[in-house]
């Protein structure tokens, strides 16, 4: 004889499901309307149109990165920033070749007398600003750092006198510590350059052994 099947349980119902950490990282709906601009988001604003005024190009290039790391493992200890570090860098480099501590004016080239690296930085209330570690190829990485600290903590607090942010004469991008690779950093004005740092990763290459290896 047959059998009447049995009834299959009933599955419970649930209330659609809220995530409630997306729904408070969820942006804000923008408002119909235009936002004034704040002063410094004015600024640089003005600072991009500048840069389209003057020649320029873009050159790019890979570098190995395992002996930084080792060296800022080291120093970081020490109260020494990768900030700090970059800006020495770059201004021992610059010492070797002053051509790029220049600036382009009307039918010259301008040198000034120091090397002053501006880093920059962003605000938290939107826009740029770039800190000046003046004359940083004579500084040592010690006193730079806590040079770099105090201007970085009354930048943000808009602390800073207009020759600590306006007196650069190369200035340093950093977005590697945000994951990206590369990007085309704007040229201040009354520079000559500067530099676009991106992200270090493991990339497999040729080792000088002649075997492959993965470096940073």
């Amino acid at each position: 004889l047959a059998r009447p099947l049995p009834r299959a349980a009933a599955m419970p119902s649930f209330p659609p499901a809220h995530n409630a950490a997306a729904a408070r990282a969820a942006p804000p709906a923008a408002k119909p309307g235009v936002t004034p601009m704040n002063g410094l988001q004015k600024a640089v604003v003005k600072n991009m149109e500048w840069s389209l005024s003057v020649p320029t190009f873009q050159v790019s290039r890979a570098i190995v990165t395992d002996k930084l790391d080792a060296l800022y493992a080291e120093l970081k200890p020490k109260g020494v920033t990768m900030s700090a570090l970059q800006a020495k860098a770059v201004a021992m480099a610059l010492a070797q070749v002053p051509l790029m501590n220049a600036k382009y004016v009307p039918d010259g080239i301008s040198q000034p007398e120091a090397i002053n690296v501006a880093v920059a930085v962003a605000m938290p209330d939107g826009g740029l600003i770039t800190p000046v570690l003046k004359a940083a190829d004579k500084a040592d990485i010690y006193s730079l750092s806590r040079s770099w600290a105090d201007l970085v903590t009354r930048a943000r607090s808009k602390e800073l006198k207009p020759d600590e942010y306006s007196t650069g004469t190369f200035t340093v991008s950093n977005l590697g510590m945000m994951g990206v690779d590369t990007f085309g950093a704007i040229l201040p004005p009354d520079q000559g350059g500067i530099l676009a740092i991106g992200a270090a990763k493991p990339t497999v290459v040729p080792l000088p052994s002649g075997m492959i290896g993965v470096v940073k």
